[in-house]
């Protein structure tokens, strides 16, 4: 079944342009002009991924993101007008997966959509690994802390998947970065740090002495957690 994609835009213009062009790469598009009405349409139709737009009336994208993300771990792509770093920061700050700034190339939006759904596949191999009180469960794409499933944005787990697959090899922020978005670091690009500082909150990690997520100052990042027991 081709992916649903939700486009929430007030500018319908841009949304019959992009319902089309998405069309011809096998992506079935709905689209809402008003943030309420985009909010009601995810409930409804459930689809695999959200295109957001920042500006939006009575009610702006960070907010319906941070909405979203109180129930829902679906990936969003967010738009911003202006581009401006800060945008981008608040954005992953509030779980965006990712983010795109207008005006852009509807081709580079098409590979920002099929990298973003890749990372949310399920892995093929169903294995789930124990790491004392950190268990990931890589079919699911779950992950539970001290038995609690914690609520982890489709960035947050890719990061935390593929340190986990590399114990104790330094991962740096280049690396990290393609695997979270395919694209070449920017050297003003904060996403992996920002991912980063995010998951550490989630997994009650301290920086200063962590369990599982250990800072290499400089080149990156790597896994210290201990393997408990063998995969499942």
């Amino acid at each position: 079944m081709n992916p649903t994609i939700l486009i929430i835009d007030d500018d319908d213009k841009l949304n019959r342009l992009l319902q089309d062009f998405l069309k011809d790469f096998g992506l079935r598009t709905i689209t809402a002009v008003h943030p309420q009405e985009g909010l009601r349409k995810l409930k409804q139709v459930s689809p695999d991924l959200v295109i957001l737009d920042v500006m939006l009336p009575g009610m702006d994208g960070f907010e319906v993101c941070k909405t979203i993300r109180r129930t829902m771990t679906i990936p969003i792509i967010m738009l911003t007008a202006r581009g401006e770093l800060m945008d981008r920061i608040v954005g992953l700050e509030l779980g965006a997966d990712d983010y795109l700034a207008k005006p852009f190339e509807p081709r580079e939006l098409v590979a920002r959509i099929h990298s973003v759904l890749r990372r949310a596949r399920p892995f093929e191999a169903p294995r789930i690994r124990k790491y004392h009180r950190l268990e990931i469960d890589f079919a699911q794409r779950i992950a539970r802390l001290d038995g609690e499933v914690l609520d982890l944005t489709t960035n947050e787990f890719a990061a935390l998947a593929l340190l986990a697959e590399n114990p104790g090899k330094v991962l740096n922020r280049d690396q990290i970065l393609q695997e979270l978005r395919g694209m070449d670091c920017d050297a003003f690009n904060r996403s992996v740090d920002i991912t980063m500082s995010r998951l550490r909150q989630k997994l009650k990690d301290n920086p200063r002495s962590p369990d599982f997520i250990k800072t290499v100052w400089g080149p990156g990042y790597v896994f210290i957690g201990k393997d408990s027991e063998d995969a499942v």
